[in-house]
């Protein structure tokens, strides 16, 4: 008997998820400028067929930030059913569980009433106090999921799965080649450090090592090849990536400076993925330590992406106020004086014109 038949039916109700991620740069600024009862609102985003915003409230309440969500109830017609949660999310993006709040019951929003949140979201004194407000700002999540309509579903036939296919694991056994070496034709030496590869691998992988392995270098086949102005932990990390297509075990933890390296040897070899990752990364940890030295990475490596999210952070005074201070400032200015000519040209108001002008001179 190679099938098991069965009649039945299922109730299913249709839902629409969605996470929209709110940043409030310059937490000091808007508690002092927003009067109880004022409020600033994000911009507009889509769920489940209705536009929604969220509404920020630093002074609702003398102790305590408040957050809502706000049905357009202009498209809304008729009641909207919703789940909804609120979370303070941490340096690396994850919700943090004690500042997070959400209704285990669904929420009903109506025409008429179309706001729901909390007056009481956090605690001033514990926001101020943690280390998730971090150059005066912080990030708010809103998950929120629409419930649509109810359906039923006739279920008429359940088959027996008699062949399970298992995902690839070809980048499983070349990490297991990496790791083993065998039949390796190829060695480097970079820091001090050697390192046994596969020819045809690299050539696959980086246009870069086919032309200099497959290229005028192959006279010298035997040789080992020396590569400079690169660490042996991030040329060991760039093979990783080669060989697995997968994140080298250092990116899984917050450690930016790797990311910088790596994004510097993924553009020497034209490793476009893990470029991308190494940018995706940067551009999600950057603060007053370390944007001076991505915005230099940005400038020298064409990452308008990675600039893009430098001069965002930047836009706020005090952001750009730490970055001079710190210890990357000098490279950046000493290295990339247009990218500094461009933030300012960029943030400097118009009527300080004459102001710019000057200022720019002197980078």
């Amino acid at each position: 008997n190679l099938s098991a038949a069965a009649a039945g039916g299922a109730i299913v109700v249709d839902a629409e998820d969605m996470s929209y991620t709110l940043k409030i740069a310059g937490y000091s600024r808007t508690k002092a400028l927003l009067e109880t009862g004022k409020w600033a609102t994000s911009t507009p985003f889509r769920v489940g067929g209705h536009v929604w915003t969220v509404r920020y409230c630093p002074n609702d309440d003398a102790d305590f930030v408040s957050i809502y969500l706000v049905l357009d109830s202009e498209g809304a017609n008729k009641d909207v059913k919703v789940r909804c949660k609120f979370s303070v999310l941490d340096k690396a993006g994850v919700p943090v569980p004690s500042l997070s709040r959400a209704y285990k019951s669904v929420q009903t929003f109506t025409p008429k009433d179309s706001t729901w949140g909390y007056s009481k979201f956090i605690s001033k004194e514990d926001l101020e106090g943690s280390p998730h407000l971090r150059d005066d700002c912080f990030t708010i999540r809103c998950n929120v999921t629409v419930l649509k309509e109810i359906r039923c579903e006739e279920i008429t036939k359940l088959k027996r799965q008699f062949v399970v296919v298992p995902p690839s694991n070809m980048c499983r056994d070349l990490g297991g080649l990496l790791e083993s070496m065998d039949g390796a034709d190829v060695t480097f030496h970079v820091g001090g450090q050697k390192f046994s590869a596969h020819r045809s691998v690299l050539a696959a992988r980086s246009s870069v090592f086919k032309a200099e392995l497959f290229g005028s270098m192959m006279e010298n086949a035997g040789d080992p090849v020396e590569i400079g102005d690169m660490e042996s932990d991030v040329f060991k990390s760039l093979l990783h990536f080669i060989y697995t297509d997968d994140s080298p075990p250092e990116m899984t933890r917050e450690d930016v400076v790797m990311a910088g390296h790596l994004l510097v040897a993924a553009d020497r070899y034209d490793v476009e993925r893990l470029k991308l990752i190494c940018k995706d990364k940067l551009c999600t940890h950057i603060d007053s330590d370390n944007v001076a030295t991505s915005l230099a990475l940005a400038e020298q490596h064409s990452c308008p992406g990675l600039k893009e999210a430098c001069f965002e952070f930047l836009a706020s005074p005090s952001n750009f106020e730490a970055m001079v201070a710190s210890d990357g400032y000098e490279h950046l200015k000493s290295s990339c004086p247009s990218a500094l000519k461009e933030l300012i040209a960029r943030f400097l108001p118009a009527e300080l014109k004459a102001a710019k002008d000057i200022i720019i001179k002197f980078l």
